[in-house]
């Protein structure tokens, strides 16, 4: 397996596993507005890319970062938003040798921590994370606000 940073010229290798990523949390769009916003956040250097190659150089994973920052800690933060593993390819060790990728671009980045989500039913993932050392949090909610349905007051 190989493991390579994704620049703008290797977006068509991951848009087929992207697409997969979407479907599995429940969206569908047209190709071309995954193809719009990944270019845009690379474009940006708003997100660091790493892709997983079989012996075939057929991409079977991907993991997607951002770059966060902690006021409690006084640092960056790394979030590994997105990971997925074709289904074929998974059991092999792929999700580990991607999220080692993040973990070492967060020390390169002198981050204090990586950050990640994940679906409450996607147990396999868990898994996975907690065998890494991920620890579940217990202090804190996570909330979101869909700005599409607020209505600002300022």
């Amino acid at each position: 397996m190989i493991i390579n940073r994704v620049t703008m010229s290797d977006i068509d290798d991951i848009l087929p596993l992207f697409s997969q990523y979407m479907f599995f949390y429940g969206v569908e769009l047209p190709k071309n507005q995954y193809i719009e916003y990944l270019t845009a956040r690379l474009r940006e250097q708003e997100a660091f890319i790493f892709a997983a190659y079989d012996e075939a150089s057929n991409p079977v994973g991907f993991v997607l970062n951002y770059q966060s920052f902690s006021t409690v800690e006084l640092g960056k933060i790394l979030v590994l938003n997105d990971l997925f593993v074709d289904p074929d390819a998974r059991n092999q060790g792929v999700a580990n040798r991607l999220i080692q990728c993040s973990i070492e671009l967060a020390r390169g980045m002198n981050a204090v921590r990586v950050d990640l989500g994940t679906a409450k039913v996607n147990f396999p993932a868990q898994s996975v994370y907690e065998k890494i050392g991920f620890v579940k949090d217990t202090r804190f909610f996570s909330y979101s606000l869909s700005i599409n349905d607020h209505q600002a007051v300022c």
